[in-house]
């Protein structure tokens, strides 16, 4: 999942997140029921017939999240999948995206520039150093609280501390 959600506008909702499947000659019934299935869970089936600009952002990332789990993957990528959302939207749908990764129960690999975003939505978050690029720390999180959201996490005490340590190894990064 990048930046972008590369969906396409002449396709509809529907036909963009089924796209990996029919490129991979997937369309079983069993995989379109399962797609059906998360366009219910996460909203998106009212919108299954509409144009990806009829979308709002955090929709927009649910579908291209959807087209992705379709797949059946073992690991989810994450590049950046916040970006493109003004800051409101961002925090809302990185509780969405975070709650969809845990009910799906997939393991996924953020990467951001945003420390605050990783704190928030990691179980360990790897500080890498300047050209070239190596893991200088790993610093696992862990906030002691039942039903863990990003934002909930951005309300503990803990995650200050945690921001100050990735902040400072950040700043020594060699």
């Amino acid at each position: 999942m990048l930046q972008k959600d590369h969906l396409f506008e002449w396709r509809t909702v529907y036909s963009n997140v089924t796209l990996g499947l029919e490129i991979q000659k997937k369309l079983t019934k069993e995989h379109l029921s399962n797609v059906d299935s998360m366009l219910e869970t996460y909203g998106l089936s009212s919108f299954k017939d509409a144009r990806p600009s009829q979308l709002s952002g955090g929709m927009r990332q649910r579908a291209a999240l959807i087209r992705t789990l379709a797949l059946e993957p073992d690991l989810l990528l994450l590049d950046e999948p916040f970006s493109a959302l003004d800051y409101q939207t961002r925090l809302s749908v990185c509780d969405d995206i975070s709650a969809i990764i845990k009910k799906e129960e997939k393991t996924a690999i953020l990467v951001t520039h945003d420390l605050s975003e990783a704190i928030s939505m990691a179980d360990h978050v790897l500080v890498l150093s300047r050209r070239p690029g190596r893991v200088q720390k790993i610093v696992p999180i862990s906030f002691d609280m039942e039903d863990r959201t990003p934002m909930r996490s951005r309300n503990a005490p803990k995650f200050k501390e945690y921001f100050n340590l990735i902040w400072k190894e950040l700043n020594t990064s060699g």
